[in-house]
């Protein structure tokens, strides 16, 4: 698990990086405006971490995202799911409760 979040988490953070970069080759940190209200009193380097860490937040939600999308159902349940029960879901075990709607 660890090494799955640190593959979505590292390449967010060169992503965010770079993101960052060419925001700010363009944008003066204090030319920004609270939705062209009134200017952002911070200095420079809040801007510029806030933006970073908004950048990698953003950059490692769709990387979690297409992480989630690329697993197959035996990596999400844990086991060979066959189609109409001619799989290798095991049976339950003797003495467990039934599953409601279950014919068995």
């Amino acid at each position: 698990m660890k090494q799955r979040a640190l593959r979505i988490l590292w390449p967010a953070f060169l992503g965010a990086g770079v993101l960052e970069a060419l925001v700010f080759a363009v944008v003066d940190p204090h030319d920004l405006r609270w939705f062209g209200g009134a200017p952002i009193e911070w200095g420079s380097t809040a801007i510029y971490s806030i933006t970073f860490l908004i950048f990698w937040g953003g950059v490692a939600t769709a990387g979690a995202l297409t992480a989630l999308l690329s697993l197959t159902a035996e990596d999400i349940n844990g086991r060979d799911i066959a189609p109409l029960g001619h799989g290798s879901i095991p049976p339950r075990p003797p003495g467990a409760p039934p599953i409601p709607g279950d014919p068995a």
